[in-house]
């Protein structure tokens, strides 16, 4: 009965002396994570960050009107009133500032000293992994492992006191958004619960989780810290083998991680996955030999899982539409800049000399207070007519369908041929700021944060509500399917493609 007890009262010195040898260890760097930054310092960063967001962000007032954002600097800024660690400032002052302005594509990431020291590093955390959706928080992995009680598909009802829409409202505060698409916001939290909490909340050595025991009675139980120091076995097992080097892996395994395509000739389905439309993964070659191969083997049915799409490059999602979409389409009604040059900010840009070119070549001079991107503007995209395809395309989207894979969705969506199914995406369906992200580093504390140049309000678009583009048929999330690791999604899109088949059968 003493040793839980006791290991509970030196956790918390557990966590404070791998603190102390992780800022040792790395002496030698101007920067350590324990370090304070006087006040002036972060104002510093501060003003010069609201500076180049009013001058160069081309949605800053999208969602958030010019006195109301007014008001949020404001305010924040009189918040800086002591020293602060770069945690500290970045997610007690810049991540409420920047999710204000409620542009997915405008967020912050730590110095990278900072990412340096924890990369690689097992910090400690609140213990439990949770699929979270509405006001449903179920259990999917547990780090303490000794622990019988919160085991995968357990409910939980509270912790500490708040519920999972208590916690979402307070943490959705911390993370940026296309205007209130906030489905994403849940599957940020489902993957990383236990970091987002860590930095919002700050850590205890013991969490009130309340929970629905096996009766069905609701209890409420206290949670021990999960430390990996404490859990020795355990990370000694991790250790050994994140020690070891990588296998190298080969490029066909590479590309395979990001795109693949199965057939299945007996119900003449292909499931094509595309994790990103980024460059890396020849996806122009992959779009070729794929639709040629389908046209081959008679495909009736095409399901496109970009669920875990995150976006990428605009032309990689143009090139796949043209072998689906039906009439010529464009990419954007509008896209366009604040700005043409950085005008003395360019030292504060990444590849600021790379923007500069691109936004000289391709920019317009200025038309109604702004600079558009005519390309993106005017330029039309015709069908394929080689390996067109014309059959049956299921899309299957959820939260991080986001920046061009959402492009992709609202082109596509509406076409007789097509249905999506899944959850409303994360990118926001009337449009984004999702062309040329460079990140802005501030000079005090390292700290860079994403800050968009263009603006892009998408082809045929739907009215401006905030919200992602909506799937055809709705598959949330249940308690059963997280318990048992199903995939609803997919198990839609088999059923809807058996009953066509059914019906032309008939």
């Amino acid at each position: 009965m003493k040793r839980p007890n006791t290991i509970l009262y030196i956790l918390p010195l557990l966590a404070l002396l791998q603190w102390m040898i992780i800022g040792c260890s790395a002496s030698s760097h101007s920067t350590r994570p324990t370090r304070k930054y006087a006040p002036e310092e972060l104002r510093r960063d501060y003003d010069l960050l609201e500076d180049i967001l009013e001058k160069f962000h081309p949605s800053l007032y999208w969602y958030t009107p010019k006195d109301q954002m007014d008001s949020i600097f404001r305010h924040y800024r009189s918040g800086i009133r002591d020293s602060m660690t770069q945690q500290q400032f970045a997610f007690s002052i810049l991540a409420p500032v920047t999710t204000s302005i409620r542009c997915g594509h405008t967020s912050f990431s730590f110095s990278k000293d900072f990412t340096r020291y924890f990369r690689g590093v097992p910090l400690p955390s609140f213990p439990l992994y949770m699929k979270i959706w509405g006001d449903t928080m179920v259990v999917v992995e547990n780090r303490n492992r000794r622990d019988s009680v919160f085991r995968r598909g357990t409910r939980i009802t509270s912790v500490n006191g708040l519920n999972a829409s208590q916690l979402a409202s307070t943490m959705f505060r911390y993370m940026p958004t296309d205007g209130y698409a906030e489905n994403i916001n849940y599957i940020r939290l489902s993957g990383a619960f236990p970091y987002y909490h860590r930095n919002i909340f700050g850590l205890s050595r013991l969490y009130a989780v309340g929970y629905v025991d096996s009766t069905g009675r609701e209890r409420v139980r206290a949670v021990p810290l999960y430390h990996p120091l404490a859990d020795s076995g355990q990370e000694r097992k991790r250790s050994m083998t994140e020690g070891k080097p990588r296998q190298k892996r080969s490029r066909a395994e590479r590309l395979e991680e990001g795109r693949s395509l199965q057939i299945d000739t007996g119900t003449r389905t292909a499931i094509m996955n595309i994790e990103s439309f980024d460059n890396g993964y020849w996806l122009k070659k992959f779009y070729r030999q794929s639709f040629r191969r389908i046209r081959k083997d008679g495909i009736d049915n095409l399901v496109i899982d970009i669920r875990n799409n995150g976006g990428g490059k605009v032309d990689n999602y143009t090139s796949l539409a043209r072998y689906l979409k039906d009439q010529p389409f464009r990419v954007a009604d509008s896209a366009f800049s604040m700005r043409r040059n950085f005008n003395g900010y360019g030292r504060y840009f990444q590849s600021n000399e790379i923007n500069w070119l691109a936004m000289k070549l391709f920019v317009t001079g200025k038309k109604e207070g702004v600079h558009h991107f005519r390309y993106w503007e005017n330029h039309v995209f015709h069908p394929r007519k080689k390996n067109h395809y014309n059959g049956q395309v299921y899309m299957i989207i959820s939260g991080p369908t986001f920046s061009a894979s959402t492009l992709f969705c609202n082109t596509l969506k509406g076409q007789r041929n097509v249905t999506l199914v899944g959850e409303e995406t994360g990118g926001g369906a009337y449009g984004n700021s999702g062309l040329m992200i460079p990140h802005v580093t501030l000079p005090g504390t390292g700290i860079r944060v994403r800050v968009p140049l263009f603006r892009v309000v998408q082809y045929q678009h739907p009215p401006k509500t905030g919200q992602g583009v909506q799937p055809d048929i709705h598959v949330p999330p249940t308690v059963e399917a997280v318990t048992r690791g199903r995939d609803l999604k997919m198990e839609k899109v088999r059923s809807l493609i058996q009953e066509s088949r059914s019906v032309a059968h008939q």
